[in-house]
């Protein structure tokens, strides 16, 4: 088989429908305050939609071979991102951010996701070779995440102040840090702040970080971290660049909205935060294993994605099952 190469038709086709999908997608959620579950349905279905057409137009314009190629990468980053949707929810949950700020968030989160994984397809798996490193960390934190919402339970918390927050600990020596939220903006001008309010901040600066800002910065690099384990997988699939980063797009696109499906069921659905908590140390324990083999030796145990997203899928829906059959005072 040839190289599929860099159409120019393929690719322009490409980068106007997803420009103009994700336009369509901020104009409509512009004024939004809280993420519906039959908007977030809605737009979880477009994006799969999406997906299926360019599979049409591969298919009829070129090959059904290429857009065999394309459909195969689509679904294993499909499957694969699962896991960085449950982590993105222990994220927002440790910073008690609203749903209208998890969309802003999360839109501007993507946008580095497009970038990072140009990045990463352009460079191929020879950046890769730090990922198992890369996996015992991120590990690390995913089950600090699960034993955090496992002490604080699974519900989202309104934070006023994050002076004593891990984020600002982390950053405020080095970050000059606004501790509150201030609107719905990433920073805040040293001139909008009052005499007050400044003597809160972790140091002097033109500018001051907010607390959505380093959310913003938690889900990036959560994605980042994911990436080392899934563009690789892909790359794995296909080696051509650009079906490759179709592919990912796409998945990657539709996972934030198929997140807010997820969080609108965990606000209604009792139990469903605590099957979150259990698939967070299973992400942990995967990302664990995959890392051993590849550092220490093949142990002969590999988690298939497939089998991954199964586990995924039935524990949420365990999630709801006993939601139904368990409901508490809370829900009623």
């Amino acid at each position: 088989m040839e190289h599929f190469g860099f159409p120019l038709e393929a690719i322009i086709i490409f980068v106007v429908v997803i420009g103009v999908s994700i336009y369509a997608d901020l104009i409509a959620h512009k004024k939004t305050r809280e993420i519906t579950m039959a908007d977030a349905t809605k737009w979880a279905i477009f994006w799969i939609v999406l997906a299926l057409l360019f599979y049409v137009y591969l298919w009829l314009r070129f090959s059904k071979e290429w857009a065999d190629l394309y459909l195969a990468g689509y679904v294993l980053e499909k499957s694969l991102s699962i896991d960085n949707l449950m982590v993105f929810i222990a994220i927002f949950a440790s910073f008690g951010i609203s749903t209208h700020l998890q969309h802003r968030i999360l839109y501007w989160g993507i946008m580095g996701a497009i970038v990072f994984r140009a990045i990463f397809v352009v460079i191929g798996t020879g950046l890769f070779m730090a990922s198992p490193w890369v996996g015992f960390l991120f590990a690390a934190l995913v089950a600090w995440s699960a034993v955090q919402m496992l002490k604080s339970g699974s519900d989202e918390k309104k934070i006023e102040d994050y002076s004593h927050h891990w984020s600002l600990k982390w950053t405020g020596k080095w970050l000059p840090v606004y501790p509150r939220l201030y609107l719905e903006r990433f920073f805040v001008k040293h001139k909008e702040l009052s005499s007050q309010d400044l003597q809160n901040v972790t140091r002097k600066g033109l500018f001051y970080a907010t607390p959505a800002f380093l959310c913003l910065i938690v889900i990036e690099m959560s994605d980042i971290a994911f990436a080392f384990d899934s563009v690789p997988a892909v790359i794995a699939v296909t080696q051509e660049p650009l079906l490759v980063y179709a592919a990912m797009i796409f998945a990657i696109l539709g996972l934030r909205t198929l997140y807010f499906v997820i969080a609108v069921l965990n606000r209604h659905l009792v139990h469903l935060g605590k099957a979150v908590i259990v698939l967070l140390f299973f992400i942990a324990a995967k990302m664990t294993l995959q890392s051993w083999n590849h550092v220490f030796g093949d142990t002969g145990f590999h988690i298939p994605p497939s089998v991954s997203l199964m586990i995924v899928l039935g524990t949420l829906g365990l999630g709801v099952l006993a939601s139904f059959l368990f409901p508490n005072k809370k829900e009623s």
